[in-house]
């Protein structure tokens, strides 16, 4: 028998269908767009001394989250391309912590410089793509959602699921914008531990 869907999932695929499967191309391609430009002047704005830092030793830095962007991020423009030409991209799923071998060693203004670079053909692809586009052909996904507490000890449920392009490029979306929230969480976190450093003095 086929377990079914938890919540979760039942919700994420909801939200991706409204925001995305069902959302003119229009307003799409203007979210992402606001969502990528909102994330790089956020990032622009990272003090040089607070880069690779992080709160604690099981949490990223936010050189750490540009690099997993930058290396989850970069297949996304295959594949989107290969969706709008109404091709089932070749590669699978991208794990949800994927990162180069060595993000601390990475020259920030290049990393930053390579996530402005995909963000942009990410947003030229959705420029020449239309509602007319096939919604038929899938994309293997790695969808990852905050576990309800009420169902098992878990902190996040996490599966695979084949999407069209237009939920597919509204994960990319909300991707986005949650590393944008874990960054300043982060930052956050930094500033506060300065603070209580100095009040200790």
């Amino acid at each position: 028998m086929t377990p079914l869907p938890r919540p979760e999932q039942v919700r994420a695929l909801a939200y991706l269908k409204r925001k995305g499967t069902d959302a003119p191309i229009e307003l799409l391609r203007q979210r992402i767009a606001d969502a990528f430009a909102d994330f790089e002047t956020m990032i622009a704005s990272v003090p040089s001394s607070l880069h690779r830092q992080s709160p604690a030793p099981d949490r990223w830095s936010a050189q750490e989250v540009v690099d997993h962007l930058i290396e989850s991020h970069r297949p996304a423009v295959a594949q989107l391309e290969s969706l709008l030409k109404g091709l089932t991209p070749e590669t699978g799923a991208v794990p949800t912590s994927l990162q180069s071998t060595d993000p601390l060693s990475r020259n920030w203004d290049e990393l930053v410089a390579e996530l402005k670079h995909i963000h942009a053909s990410l947003i030229s692809l959705l420029e020449d793509a239309s509602d007319s586009c096939s919604l038929d052909v899938r994309v293997r996904v790695t969808m990852v959602m905050k576990a309800d507490d009420r169902l098992g000890p878990q902190d996040s449920v996490q599966w695979e699921e084949e999407l069209d392009w237009k939920a597919f490029a509204q994960t990319l979306r909300v991707h986005t914008i949650e590393h944008r929230s874990q960054i300043e969480r982060t930052l956050r976190e930094l500033s506060d531990s300065v603070v209580g450093a100095k009040s200790r003095v």
